[in-house]
């Protein structure tokens, strides 16, 4: 197998991405300059090293190991939990710049076909608990995109909740993101609404 092959089959590995469109992306970087080349596979080698993964709300950070800057910030309210199933998620309503509480990435939704709960990080979440409730956790909400797998998952980690956050309330945004919709791509006002009508 040749570069160009090869590079597109990396590529494909993406999500969403097909074989065309990864072979449009090794087009592209065949045609870039050498610099364009470089700055890309030193940022990809920095994944490796300057990216880490936050202990208390599981998302990817860059800078030094620990907390990162939204766990370790004294200006987020600790009654809040917002429960999602990505790091995308979570950078979607961070710009939405309408919630001020915590995060918790769970890292996925539930697969309809298997209903297995294998591969999400609800253990590390139930784990979290006491420390939370004991820094004034009220609420969880959860915060899934509005389609199948997100409900059912929504479903399973509110059954969870239940059991092991006794005394906090939890809540599903409200559908103000139309069904099927995807956290990430939901622009900040759907949000702003999405989060003042859960229930």
């Amino acid at each position: 197998m040749d570069a160009i092959e090869r590079l597109s089959k990396l590529f494909e590995r993406f999500p969403g991405i097909g074989p065309r469109q990864a072979q449009r992306f090794v087009q592209f970087l065949l045609r870039s300059s050498p610099a364009i080349r470089r700055e890309m596979m030193e940022s990809i080698r920095e994944l490796g090293s300057d990216v880490h993964q936050c202990p208390s709300c599981q998302r990817y950070h860059t800078g030094t190991k620990g907390l990162c800057d939204i766990c370790s910030s004294s200006s987020r309210d600790s009654s809040l939990l917002a429960i999602v199933a990505s790091d995308a998620d979570l950078a979607a309503l961070e710009r939405s710049h309408t919630f001020r509480g915590l995060y918790f990435v769970v890292g996925g939704l539930l697969s309809l076909a298997s209903d297995r709960m294998s591969g999400l990080r609800v253990k590390e979440l139930l784990d979290s608990l006491p420390e939370r409730i004991e820094n004034g956790l009220k609420e969880a909400i959860l915060a899934f995109p509005a389609n199948p797998e997100g409900d059912s998952t929504a479903i399973r980690i509110r059954e969870e909740l239940t059991e092991k956050a006794v005394g906090v309330k939890v809540s599903s945004l409200g559908r103000g993101l139309s069904t099927g919709s995807e956290l990430e791509y939901a622009d900040p006002e759907t949000l702003k609404n999405a989060l003042e009508n859960r229930h």
